[in-house]
Protein backbone atom coordinates (compact mmCIF):
# COMPACT_ATOMS: atom_id res chain seq x y z
CA UNK A 1 0.00 0.00 0.00
CA UNK A 2 0.89 3.55 -1.09
CA UNK A 3 2.26 5.78 2.22
CA UNK A 4 1.82 9.21 1.74
CA UNK A 5 4.77 11.31 3.76
CA UNK A 6 4.30 15.06 4.32
CA UNK A 7 6.73 17.82 4.33
CA UNK A 8 6.46 18.47 7.81
CA UNK A 9 7.04 14.15 8.77
CA UNK A 10 10.12 13.50 11.19
CA UNK A 11 12.69 12.33 8.63
CA UNK A 12 15.21 11.44 11.82
CA UNK A 13 16.09 12.48 15.37
CA UNK A 14 20.02 13.82 16.66
CA UNK A 15 21.14 14.04 20.09
CA UNK A 16 22.95 17.62 20.30
CA UNK A 17 23.82 19.77 22.83
CA UNK A 18 22.89 22.27 19.69
CA UNK A 19 22.60 26.15 20.21
CA UNK A 20 20.90 25.73 23.98
CA UNK A 21 24.43 24.08 25.52
CA UNK A 22 21.64 21.69 27.08
CA UNK A 23 21.61 18.24 26.12
CA UNK A 24 18.31 17.35 24.15
CA UNK A 25 16.88 15.10 21.31
CA UNK A 26 15.84 17.18 18.14
CA UNK A 27 13.43 16.17 15.30
CA UNK A 28 14.16 17.47 11.87
CA UNK A 29 11.17 16.91 9.29
CA UNK A 30 11.51 15.76 5.74
CA UNK A 31 10.88 18.94 4.39
CA UNK A 32 13.58 21.00 6.35
CA UNK A 33 16.07 17.71 5.49
CA UNK A 34 15.70 18.25 1.18
CA UNK A 35 15.10 22.25 1.48
CA UNK A 36 19.16 21.78 2.67
CA UNK A 37 20.00 18.92 0.61
CA UNK A 38 18.49 20.74 -2.69
CA UNK A 39 20.06 23.73 -1.47
CA UNK A 40 23.67 22.35 -1.84
CA UNK A 41 23.11 20.48 -4.69
CA UNK A 42 22.27 23.91 -6.01
CA UNK A 43 25.16 25.87 -4.51
CA UNK A 44 28.21 22.97 -5.22
CA UNK A 45 26.91 21.15 -7.86
CA UNK A 46 27.52 17.14 -7.21
CA UNK A 47 28.03 15.34 -10.59
CA UNK A 48 27.72 11.48 -11.01
CA UNK A 49 31.99 12.10 -11.07
CA UNK A 50 32.11 13.55 -7.54
CA UNK A 51 32.97 11.03 -4.75
CA UNK A 52 31.95 12.47 -1.28
CA UNK A 53 33.73 11.21 1.99
CA UNK A 54 31.40 9.39 4.60
CA UNK A 55 33.49 10.12 7.48
CA UNK A 56 31.68 12.12 10.34
CA UNK A 57 30.23 9.48 12.91
CA UNK A 58 26.31 8.65 12.40
CA UNK A 59 26.08 11.05 15.78
CA UNK A 60 26.65 14.59 14.24
CA UNK A 61 24.49 15.63 11.63
CA UNK A 62 27.36 16.25 9.35
CA UNK A 63 26.75 13.00 8.43
CA UNK A 64 23.38 12.83 7.02
CA UNK A 65 24.61 15.00 4.34
CA UNK A 66 27.97 13.21 3.66
CA UNK A 67 25.70 9.72 3.09
CA UNK A 68 22.19 11.41 1.44
CA UNK A 69 23.81 14.22 -0.53
CA UNK A 70 25.65 12.39 -2.72
CA UNK A 71 22.95 9.44 -3.24
CA UNK A 72 20.16 11.74 -4.22
CA UNK A 73 22.15 13.13 -7.53
CA UNK A 74 24.11 9.86 -8.76
CA UNK A 75 27.48 10.60 -7.16
CA UNK A 76 29.91 8.01 -5.36
CA UNK A 77 29.77 7.63 -1.39
CA UNK A 78 33.01 6.68 -0.17
CA UNK A 79 32.90 5.39 3.71
CA UNK A 80 36.19 5.80 5.67
CA UNK A 81 36.64 2.51 7.72
CA UNK A 82 36.71 2.68 11.75
CA UNK A 83 38.52 5.19 13.06
CA UNK A 84 39.87 6.46 9.63
CA UNK A 85 39.20 10.38 10.26
CA UNK A 86 42.22 9.74 12.04
CA UNK A 87 44.75 9.54 9.63
CA UNK A 88 45.32 12.19 7.00
CA UNK A 89 47.13 10.09 4.75
CA UNK A 90 45.01 7.45 4.98
CA UNK A 91 41.41 9.93 4.11
CA UNK A 92 44.03 11.60 1.23
CA UNK A 93 44.23 7.97 -0.32
CA UNK A 94 40.34 7.65 -0.79
CA UNK A 95 40.08 9.74 -3.74
CA UNK A 96 37.16 11.73 -2.78
CA UNK A 97 36.38 14.84 -4.16
CA UNK A 98 34.19 16.32 -1.40
CA UNK A 99 35.07 16.10 2.18
CA UNK A 100 33.73 18.08 5.43
CA UNK A 101 36.40 19.01 8.16
CA UNK A 102 35.87 20.59 11.26
CA UNK A 103 38.98 23.39 11.25
CA UNK A 104 40.55 21.75 13.82
CA UNK A 105 40.92 18.28 11.68
CA UNK A 106 41.72 20.43 8.50
CA UNK A 107 44.47 22.07 10.70
CA UNK A 108 45.89 18.14 11.75
CA UNK A 109 45.28 17.40 7.68
CA UNK A 110 47.22 20.06 6.43
CA UNK A 111 49.54 19.43 9.18
CA UNK A 112 50.37 15.87 7.81
CA UNK A 113 51.40 17.22 4.53
CA UNK A 114 49.10 15.37 2.74
CA UNK A 115 48.43 15.95 -1.20
CA UNK A 116 44.64 14.16 -1.88
CA UNK A 117 44.40 13.53 -5.61
CA UNK A 118 41.07 14.42 -6.89
CA UNK A 119 39.94 16.76 -4.14
CA UNK A 120 37.81 19.57 -5.27
CA UNK A 121 35.69 21.01 -2.32
CA UNK A 122 36.10 21.34 1.40
CA UNK A 123 33.25 22.32 3.82
CA UNK A 124 33.94 23.55 6.86
CA UNK A 125 31.56 23.38 10.52
CA UNK A 126 30.94 22.86 13.83
CA UNK A 127 33.89 25.05 15.05
CA UNK A 128 35.53 29.21 14.02
CA UNK A 129 37.42 28.95 10.95
CA UNK A 130 40.40 31.38 11.14
CA UNK A 131 41.62 33.12 8.32
CA UNK A 132 45.07 32.00 8.79
CA UNK A 133 43.99 28.88 8.40
CA UNK A 134 42.23 29.86 5.32
CA UNK A 135 45.36 31.35 3.93
CA UNK A 136 46.82 27.73 5.02
CA UNK A 137 44.53 26.04 3.14
CA UNK A 138 44.65 27.66 -0.17
CA UNK A 139 48.36 27.76 0.17
CA UNK A 140 48.80 23.79 0.75
CA UNK A 141 45.28 23.24 -2.14
CA UNK A 142 45.77 25.77 -4.54
CA UNK A 143 42.28 25.35 -6.99
CA UNK A 144 40.29 24.02 -4.44
CA UNK A 145 37.23 25.37 -3.33
CA UNK A 146 36.87 26.34 0.89
CA UNK A 147 33.23 26.96 2.35
CA UNK A 148 32.81 27.65 5.87
CA UNK A 149 29.06 26.49 6.98
CA UNK A 150 27.27 27.16 10.22
CA UNK A 151 24.18 26.29 12.02
CA UNK A 152 22.77 23.80 14.87
CA UNK A 153 21.70 20.59 14.46
CA UNK A 154 18.13 21.83 15.34
CA UNK A 155 18.23 23.84 12.21
CA UNK A 156 18.87 20.52 9.51
CA UNK A 157 22.28 20.62 9.66
CA UNK A 158 23.37 24.51 8.38
CA UNK A 159 21.77 28.09 8.34
CA UNK A 160 24.58 30.01 6.50
CA UNK A 161 27.60 29.33 4.44
CA UNK A 162 30.52 31.41 3.21
CA UNK A 163 32.87 30.89 -0.04
CA UNK A 164 36.42 31.26 1.44
CA UNK A 165 39.11 33.23 -0.76
CA UNK A 166 42.73 34.10 0.46
CA UNK A 167 43.48 37.22 2.79
CA UNK A 168 40.28 37.25 4.35
CA UNK A 169 40.67 39.56 7.55
CA UNK A 170 38.10 37.69 9.32
CA UNK A 171 36.11 34.76 8.17
CA UNK A 172 32.42 35.16 8.09
CA UNK A 173 29.54 32.74 8.54
CA UNK A 174 28.57 33.95 5.77
CA UNK A 175 24.58 34.38 4.02
CA UNK A 176 21.89 32.46 4.90
CA UNK A 177 21.33 28.92 2.68
CA UNK A 178 17.94 28.76 1.26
Amino acid sequence: LPVEVSAGALAYVMFTSGSSGRPKGVGVSRGALANRLWWAQEVFGLSASDRVLVKTPFSFDVSVWELVWPLMVGSSVVVARPGGHRDPAYLAGLGASTVHFVPSMLEAFLDAGVRPVGLRRVLCSGEALSPGLVDRFFGAFPGVELFNLYGPTEAAIDVSWHRCVPGESVVPIGRPVA
